[in-house]
């Protein structure tokens, strides 16, 4: 609770800074009117292949992964429209492995209109956030049973079965948040959304919540992301900080960043959902790239601890 009293204060303090420094300079607008569009996409074919006779281990593999985030903005005047798509998949295949690894999968939609508050950097904005995946997540479970030797029937040998459990898929979970608030937009690559009035949905398949289902995905608090056993969503209202800042470390090197914090006024409020995604995009030439993607989530309704995902990849990159 002091933590996020303290933490509370200092985003007030740095609010009222902010507003007071925009308001004592009186900028000027320098974002042109109308339509604005960019992004980059990102594609990575990988293969690695050994044989019988190769002493340092390894499995043959193929990889493919695919990733890409697109903006959308327009300026009309003292209003301002901004729209982020965020989308990454990826799958590795195993020799000899019955499934697909899946390795990226994500799918997310923010969109800010907000009118400018005289000549500062401050507008007064409405957004709306969506969040979910593409595809199917499994946990694979490897169970070792004895059979009968086919050479040798009075023998048994351990044989390792893999088995795999549906734990995710689209929609499950899907999350919806909205909400009044304020927009300070220094630039393009530069702003925060504060929003102390927003609304949030969590919604999940009944099979997923529905206790008389052997394949449910319940917790100990019979809850899945939050979501009680025997419904489809969840209703939270609270509050909810976005940050957006790209910058161009050194030439050819693109560093995006996107925080989001979320606070639920009903229930744990000191619990501060955290999502922040880092993508770093080095650019040899206007084709190949090396992309590396961090992202830490803490949501204390799916794991007791922070969820770390790390994806380095190679390939071919279209940007504009």
């Amino acid at each position: 609770m002091k933590k996020s009293l303290h933490l509370s204060l200092l985003l007030v303090f740095v609010t009222s800074l902010s507003f007071s420094q925009d308001v004592a300079d009186q900028i000027n607008d320098t974002i042109p009117d109308g339509w604005r569009f960019s992004g980059s996409a990102s594609l990575l074919l990988s293969q690695a292949a050994f044989n019988k006779e190769w002493q340092a281990g390894g499995t043959s593999n193929i990889a493919v992964e695919l990733s890409g985030v697109q903006q959308i903005d327009y300026k009309n005047g003292p209003w301002v429209w901004d729209n982020t798509i965020w989308a990454d998949y990826g799958k590795t295949r195993f020799k000899d492995s019955e499934f697909d690894q899946k390795t990226n999968d994500r799918l997310e939609f923010t969109s800010t209109v907000g009118r400018r508050i005289k000549q500062t950097n401050w507008y007064a904005s409405f957004f709306l956030n969506f969040r979910t995946q593409f595809d199917k997540g499994f946990e694979d479970t490897d169970t070792e049973f004895l059979v009968p030797n086919p050479e040798n029937p009075d023998q048994l040998i351990p044989v390792e079965v893999t088995t795999r459990e549906l734990e995710t898929k689209f929609m499950s979970p899907g999350y919806l948040q909205f909400g009044p608030g304020m927009l300070w937009k220094k630039s393009e690559n530069l702003k925060v959304n504060i929003a102390p009035a927003s609304a949030r949905f969590v919604f999940a398949a009944s099979q997923f919540t529905d206790p008389n289902n052997p394949g449910n995905q319940l917790d100990g608090d019979m809850r899945y992301f939050g979501i009680d056993a025997g419904d489809t969503s969840r209703f939270e209202f609270g509050a909810s900080i976005q940050a957006t800042a790209n910058f161009q470390l050194i030439e050819n090197v693109l560093m995006r960043n996107q925080l989001n914090l979320y606070s639920n006024y009903l229930e744990d409020p000191q619990n501060v959902d955290i999502d922040y995604t880092m993508n770093l995009i080095m650019s040899v030439n206007s084709w190949l790239s090396a992309n590396f993607i961090f992202q830490a989530i803490y949501d204390d309704n799916a794991a007791r601890g922070f969820q770390i995902r790390e994806v380095l990849s190679v390939g071919l990159t279209f940007g504009y």
